[in-house]
């Protein structure tokens, strides 16, 4: 898994790009609005609001894989709004399960 290529095609709004990089039945934490949701379609669905209302930027600073198989990234994410004012500039930790090649889970770490 090209995890800059996956941050890159989110960056850049390649959403079949991301989308293709994700099992179909994926779980993907919803850490806009809250909660999880489940499967590519609710993730472009999710996507799809989000871009309409914020301006994210997330980038990769770190990869590694944890002992159990899974990998952590840890990310700079900037948020902007649509008028191009800083909503958020933090560095976050995604945690990712990896099967066959594609995104099964991600998570949020706290």
């Amino acid at each position: 898994m090209n995890f800059h290529a996956l941050y890159a095609g989110f960056n850049a709004r390649d959403i079949d790009a991301v989308l293709a990089c994700l099992h179909p039945n994926v779980r993907w934490p919803n850490g806009w609005e809250g909660g999880t949701i489940d499967g590519r379609d609710a993730v472009r669905a999710y996507w799809t609001r989000q871009w309409l209302a914020i301006d994210p930027t997330v980038t990769p600073e770190r990869i590694e894989e944890l002992p159990d198989g899974r990998v952590r990234v840890t990310v700079r994410q900037h948020i902007k709004d649509l008028e191009g004012r800083t909503l958020a500039d933090d560095v976050v930790t995604h945690l990712y399960t990896v099967r066959d090649g594609l995104v099964t889970e991600m998570e949020i770490a706290p």
